[in-house]
């Protein structure tokens, strides 16, 4: 199996050797200026040298005159004098310089001999008409590779550091970039495991992509938890409260089989069966209805709606005078919301069910439905059994019930936790107050713009 290198070493090598190449233009670009300025100061030298010389010479009768401030070697600059045919006349060259070189007016030139080189700058200084003299500056050029030696020899000392804290430097930095990328790849290690569904990256907030990044998969890991504690959740419930109506139903069919020796029988034994088949069709479809909105695929489809005309008719399908319970609403109209009207439908309905329920025979209901500019408020109240104060934190819990028994009529256990659910999705509140044997007083408050 072929190794391939990790993607930090890469960058890190790739790093360096970008640091290396941009020294060694570095290093080039040094050598060119260096010369470049080498060759200029010559040139500067070389001209003012010649040129302050001019005005020492002069030609008179023939005969050539230099004042006493002519100097026939000064700067590094050697000061030779020719005749109009170019013949020496005055001056010592430099070694290896050949005399016959071309003489040419205000021309600076560079002539290589062998292993020298020399500038050269030539000056006509005339006398009369026809007679006159050459004036001519040499200056050996400096020895190039001394100075490029040099240069070498200083980077030979500053490029090997130079390099290798570009390689450490380089490091740290892919090391401490690419640490969120080993944290998430631990952490999904982790949860593609199994072993630990709350792990999270946590890194801090930020604005770059590798935040972006962190948070985007925080987000996916959060997701997940909740889709396996919601599974792990529903295959509780469902192993749980099924376990009861399923026992009743084989009960009664191993009971009809075995001793049913009539119609009367037979249809008894069905009506059970039918009522536990009814109640479990119920108790998948309320689990399946939470476990949407736990995991948020139930989302919610808002609309503008009349909330007092929804609250009329369901008090009007509600007041049915069961165990000759009586429905007293005061409804407050024109209240508006944006909402989703079926969840908030079964909100309403499952509160009064759930007072009637509990409350007491030929006893009554009061349902009041209030707005203010900020919220509107829904209070539904019997005088009926009420809640122990020992109970009342725990009632929104799922299958939880203050009465434990399974009579007919003692419900699920499951519309609070519903209600409740749905009420926190449009950002509202629930709460209640109650008196052992008194009733009980459910309050809705939802955002008028909920």
């Amino acid at each position: 199996m072929k190794r391939t290198l990790s993607i930090k070493l890469k960058l890190t090598l790739w790093f360096t050797g970008f640091m290396g190449l941009m020294a060694a233009l570095c290093l080039g670009l040094i050598l060119i200026i260096s010369g470049t300025v080498a060759r200029n100061e010559a040139h500067n030298i070389l001209s003012l040298t010649v040129r302050s010389n001019i005005s020492e010479v002069s030609m008179d009768n023939g005969n050539l005159n230099l004042s006493s401030g002519f100097q026939f070697y000064t700067n590094d600059v050697y000061m030779l004098l020719y005749n109009k045919s170019g013949a020496l006349l005055s001056g010592q060259t430099p070694p290896s310089f050949p005399v016959e070189t071309e003489l040419e007016n205000g021309v600076t030139k560079y002539i290589s001999i062998e292993d020298d080189g020399f500038y050269i700058l030539d000056f006509w200084i005339p006398s009369g008409w026809e007679d006159g003299v050459w004036l001519r500056g040499v200056m050996k050029s400096r020895d190039s590779s001394q100075m490029v030696d040099s240069i070498f020899h200083i980077f030979s000392i500053i490029l090997p550091f130079f390099i290798l804290s570009a390689a450490i430097g380089g490091y740290l930095i892919v090391r401490r970039a690419m640490a969120p990328i080993a944290r998430i790849t631990e952490t999904a290690g982790k949860i593609s495991e199994g072993r630990d569904l709350t792990s999270r990256i946590g890194l801090p907030p930020g604005t770059d992509e590798v935040s972006r990044l962190s948070n985007a998969f925080d987000h996916m890991f959060a997701r997940l938890e909740q889709s396996f504690e919601a599974e792990k959740q529903f295959t509780s419930d469902a192993s749980h409260e099924l376990r009861t109506p399923t026992a009743v139903i084989l009960a009664q069919c191993s009971y009809a089989k075995k001793h049913a020796d009539s119609m009367e029988e037979y249809q008894e034994a069905i009506d059970v069966i039918d009522r536990q088949a009814e109640k479990m069709s119920l108790l998948i479809s309320r689990l399946l209805d939470l476990t949407r909105l736990d995991l948020g695929t139930q989302k919610l489809k808002k609309e503008p709606i009349d909330f007092s005309d929804m609250v009329h008719i369901i008090c009007e399908e509600q007041n049915t005078g069961e165990r000759g319970i009586s429905l007293h609403a005061e409804i407050q109209d024109g209240i508006t919301l944006s909402a989703d009207p079926f969840l908030l439908s079964r909100v309403v309905t499952n509160l009064l069910e759930n007072a009637r329920k509990y409350g007491k025979e030929n006893g009554s209901i009061w349902l009041r439905l209030t707005a203010s500019d900020s919220q509107t408020t829904l209070e539904v109240e019997d005088n009926g059994i009420g809640i122990p104060p020992e109970h009342l934190d725990q009632i929104w819990q799922r299958f939880y019930q203050v009465n434990p028994s399974r009579e007919s009529g003692s419900g699920l256990g499951l519309g609070l936790s519903m209600v409740r659910q749905i009420v926190l999705l449009h950002g509202g509140t629930i709460s209640v107050r109650s008196k052992e044997g008194n009733g009980s007083c459910f309050t809705v408050c939802l955002p008028s713009q909920s």
